[in-house]
């Protein structure tokens, strides 16, 4: 059983890359336009908002708190908010916008990856947790930034 909470730890995530992009090359190029640009804003956006969020609190990783070998190697820096979860809750989040039934098996590879992370012992449940929750809020402001300035939807 941990090698399956090992894999999702470690290499789960490519598979939201990878459908974010199939999902570009299926689609017409308006929608690859949109998808772009709304990437190229939200990303950088959640990236950001984490490093801000890691420089106001500091959560030691739980092998380091709880003094045990976690399951996947990993450098006992600062586990909030976590960088993993921040990618794939910000491409989870801009695929609301684009494809809900795309957006529904990436958030259920971020959230098998976030109890991965937790279960292999890198991560506290508030790191992953924050982490889809800035990647949310920062989707949802691009999308309302967006409608607001171009008077159009995704």
């Amino acid at each position: 059983m941990d090698m399956v909470f090992i894999f999702g730890a470690k290499y789960l995530f490519l598979f939201s890359i990878l459908g974010v992009l199939w999902y570009f090359w299926v689609s017409t190029q308006e929608t690859r336009k949109k998808l772009v640009v709304f990437l190229i804003l939200s990303l950088p956006l959640t990236y950001l908002v984490g490093v801000g969020a890691r420089a106001l609190y500091f959560n030691p990783r739980p092998f380091v708190v709880e003094n045990f070998e976690p399951l996947v190697s990993h450098t006992a820096d600062n586990g909030f908010p976590s960088d993993h979860l921040l990618l794939l809750g910000a491409l989870s989040a801009a695929m609301l916008f684009f494809d809900r039934r795309i957006s529904s098996w990436l958030w259920g590879i971020a959230v098998f990856v976030a109890v991965s992370r937790v279960y292999v012992g890198i991560h506290h449940f508030l790191d992953v947790g924050a982490s889809i929750a800035i990647a949310l809020l920062c989707a949802i402001l691009v999308k309302t930034l967006w409608k607001h300035k171009n008077q159009t939807n995704f």
